[in-house]
């Protein structure tokens, strides 16, 4: 499948008029970086959203001391540059490497695609969880009351009354973090990860080139519109019953 796609991708640019030995030198190597890019963006949107929905409930329902530490993590993440928490990360991991590698984690912090991977999972799970948040207190408050009612508990309350209208809510600024997620993705060339623009990088510096750069940006072209369009479907579909009936 990835090498149909990447053959793909190397027809339509040939379509579009690139320069042919130049797209066969350095194509494939872009296209291993579109895989890595969509790697690190899978992993850290899915997790992060995993993260998010404890972390989103717990700043609504948590006692004085979990909501401080919650609310800790996500000003820390949603405060400072992403640039600044992937270095924290990679070059921060290796001042406590003997820590590390006594708990069998040091060979994970010392690959720079899982130090992207964890920095990327706890940024976007700062940013989930205050969309978890604001969905949450715009469900009435009589629809947990209806559910207490009928005799359910607080935590079946939220799984089938509160959290599936707060998610459908906050479809929108998902799909938008998705967004910005893969286009921040790029950052995680600054420190050796071969991602589409590491991979960009890499054909620049040999070729000197500045098409590559038209590659790199039409790739996150494309990818952005794709996951916009699909999102646009499943918000259509996920709100349809907001939306009155034709006649």
């Amino acid at each position: 499948m990835e090498a149909a796609l990447g053959h793909a991708i190397l027809t339509v640019w040939g379509a579009l008029g690139f320069d042919a030995e130049l797209m066969a030198r350095y194509g494939p190597r872009v296209v291993d970086g579109l895989w890595t890019t969509l790697g690190l963006v899978a992993v850290s949107c899915s997790v992060g959203f995993l993260l998010a929905l404890p972390l989103g409930v717990a700043l609504v329902e948590g006692g004085r001391v979990t909501r401080a530490l919650c609310l800790s993590f996500s000003t820390f993440f949603r405060g400072t540059p992403l640039l600044a928490q992937v270095f924290l990360v990679y070059y921060g991991a290796g001042q406590f490497r003997d820590a590390l590698d006594a708990v069998g984690l040091w060979g994970v912090f010392r690959d720079a695609w899982w130090c992207v991977a964890i920095t990327f999972t706890l940024n976007t799970a700062a940013y989930q969880a205050e969309i978890i948040r604001g969905g949450v207190r715009s469900v009435a408050r009589g629809q947990g009351e209806a559910a207490a009612a009928l005799g359910l508990r607080r935590g079946q309350t939220y799984l089938t009354v509160i959290l599936p209208q707060a998610l459908a809510q906050g479809l929108r600024p998902l799909g938008n973090e998705l967004v910005l997620m893969i286009k921040a993705s790029s950052i995680a060339s600054v420190v050796t990860v071969y991602d589409v623009l590491g991979a960009t990088k890499y054909a620049f510096s040999r070729s000197y080139d500045f098409e590559v750069y038209l590659w790199a940006a039409l790739i996150y072209l494309v990818l952005v519109e794709t996951v916009r369009r699909v999102w646009n479907l499943l918000e259509r579909r996920a709100t349809r019953h907001l939306r009155p009936r034709e006649a």
